[in-house]
């Protein structure tokens, strides 16, 4: 690594020691590092935030970032002037002013590409971020044309010092700073400001008067963009609050009576707002069965939950149960918002830890009587949280007939349940026994409740239904009991471990296909079909399935935007029709 002299360093920049080109370098360097970052929360609601997506992003922008490298040097000799420059830096100013008018819509239209699920991302990225990337490309060889440096090796090496420190100052600055205070959006104002301000520096002391105005021009597009707000769909209802987070973009929105948070798109927990305490999802009424499991349900005193969102089982917990109840989650912002708008109030019986939930197990010295693993998403699961040395950490945990509750988004059968029978094995290979209780029938992408006891006692399905008539647990869970699974045959799903647990790779086949989401009296379907996995009546993956819900449903299939289908939605309904229907693009 070169040794960064004073000449190239953010303080150089502002007294002048570095040449106006070289100055050009340093921003090009944040605004393309920062991109990158602003990349991987820009399509996560819609393709997820695998492994597969950030090494897709990141190979789009070193490819765009070489094609531009490699132009820019041809060009070099008889074109870099600082006006050239500025100009670079004002198209690329105007593209991410598209990127905050209409980057939703740009994004959306990628969805329709017949690809492979791994590489599903590669389109949007290549679109969204292919052109002001490549412009940005140009920067580099233009500065070292124009530096002050004598000779081609001095020259060109002390440009790409200058703009590998941009891209530090972008990287960090982007992380620490402008996701964790400010929205998709305004980090896009941010860096659309900061390339127009370079241009006007560039032609400064004396621009012509197109010069004037293509930066008034673009500077006017760029706020009109941001003011307008973005043209892409969002979720129906009111948005009542939305930020992005150091870990996700996060929305509250009220449909009616129902207030559903929203993480990176998709719907995790919602609150009847007329009834708290009514279920709004039905696989939350599946938190209330290790009261079954347990020979005494008042042993259950002591319960973690790992993963937050809107806290709907924690207070559930403390408010029938008379449990004490601890919660980890790791992010900040998801805390604040449990307590602004779900009813969340910290007690003697809730206590709320801000942490990781791997590292706060092994720092604590608590014992517990139930441990709940609700911090599984179905397109971005830690892999800290899943593998058996994690299971072996919640063993010691928990008390001497304790057991672990996982809240598991997959599928129970077929291509898409790689990760729950992976999962399922992991967790075999620790404790005795393992239950698990799909949660919408069939062979779609569902919540799978899973539960791992350590006592060695096989509880079978009729001891649950004979605990279900005789306990008072204030819920009856006769229709979940119908749900039980024992012995499952893991076929060649591994055994997760710290060393190997390739997570994203047992995700993948999940990858655009429906999330079906049961409620009170509707169910959702969170996604439509790709890759030929949704058929006509309702038919997937031998599934079997109908949507018998009459013309009512039909029509309301018929007003849902052409563009968000990539193939029929399967619709399950027990009641024959639908108080809610709502279709998201898949992640």
């Amino acid at each position: 690594m070169a040794d960064p002299s004073p000449t190239s360093t953010p303080a150089a920049i502002l007294d002048g020691r570095v040449s106006k080109p070289e100055a050009a370098v340093f921003v090009s360097g944040v605004a393309s590092m920062g991109l990158e970052i602003l990349a991987g929360r820009i399509v996560a609601p819609q393709f997820g935030s695998s492994i597969y997506t950030w090494g897709t992003i990141i190979g789009v922008f070193l490819a765009a970032l070489s094609a531009g490298y490699h132009r820019g040097g041809k060009l070099a000799t008889e074109e870099a002037t600082e006006r050239r420059l500025a100009r670079l830096l004002l198209g690329t100013a105007v593209w991410v002013a598209l990127l905050v008018f209409a980057g939703d819509l740009l994004l959306r239209s990628t969805v329709a590409f017949p690809l492979p699920s791994r590489v599903a991302s590669l389109p949007a990225v290549v679109l969204l971020f292919g052109p002001p990337t490549y412009l940005l490309g140009f920067i580099s060889p233009y500065g070292a044309e124009l530096s002050r440096k004598e000779g081609l090796g001095r020259a060109s090496g002390h440009v790409y010092a200058v703009g590998t420190i941009g891209s530090i100052v972008g990287a960090f600055g982007t992380t620490y700073f402008l996701i964790p205070s400010l929205g998709v959006d305004a980090i896009g104002l941010v860096f659309g400001l900061l390339l127009v301000a370079t241009a006007a520096f560039l032609l400064f002391p004396s621009p012509s008067r197109d010069s004037i105005l293509a930066v008034v021009g673009v500077l006017v597009v760029l706020v009109a963009a941001f003011s307008s707000g973005a043209a892409g769909v969002a979720p129906e209802g009111q948005v009542v609050y939305q930020t992005q987070t150091p870990y996700q973009q996060l929305e509250v929105i009220d449909s009616g009576d129902t207030r559903t948070l929203y993480l990176d798109g998709q719907r995790h927990s919602a609150m009847d707002l007329s009834n708290p305490d009514q279920h709004v999802f039905s696989y939350t009424r599946y938190f209330h069965l290790p009261s079954l499991f347990a020979d005494d349900p008042d042993d259950i005193d002591r319960v973690l939950f790992i993963g937050g969102g809107g806290f709907t089982g924690p207070k559930r917990f403390v408010e029938e149960y008379d449990a004490t109840v601890d919660v980890v989650e790791i992010d900040p912002e998801v805390i604040d918002v449990a307590k602004r708008y779900f009813d969340v109030e910290e007690s003697e019986q809730l206590r709320i830890h801000n942490d990781d939930g791997r590292r706060y197990l092994r720092n604590t010295n608590e014992t517990y009587d139930l441990i709940v693993l609700d911090a599984y998403k179905k397109d971005k699961v830690p892999f800290q949280l899943t593998t058996k040395e994690f299971m072996e950490l919640s063993n010691d945990r928990l008390s001497e007939d304790g057991m672990v509750f996982a809240n598991v988004i997959s599928a129970p059968s077929g291509p898409a349940s790689r990760f729950y029978r992976a999962e399922y094995a992991t967790m075999n290979a620790v404790y005795p026994n393992v239950y698990s209780f799909p949660t919408a029938g069939g062979g779609v992408i569902q919540n799978i409740e899973m539960v791992a006891t350590k006592n060695s006692t096989v509880v079978t399905e009729e001891t649950l239904r004979e605990r279900n008539e005789r306990r008072d647990i204030g819920i009856d869970l006769s229709s979940e009991i119908g749900d039980y699974r024992t012995e499952e045959d893991v076929g060649d799903a591994p055994v997760l471990r710290d060393d190997y647990a390739p997570v994203d790779s047992l995700l993948d086949p999940m990858v655009g296909q429906r999330y079906v989401i049961d409620e009170a009296g509707s169910v959702e379907n969170a996604s439509a079909g790709s890759d030929g996995t949704g058929g006509e009546d309702g038919e997937t993956d031998g599934a079997g399935g109908s949507n018998d819900g009459g013309d009512e449903n039909d029509a309301a299939v018929e007003r849902l935007d052409p563009p968000l289908l990539r193939n029929p939605p399967l619709l399950r309904a027990r009641s024959g029709t639908f108080d809610s229907l709502t279709v998201e693009p898949s992640t």
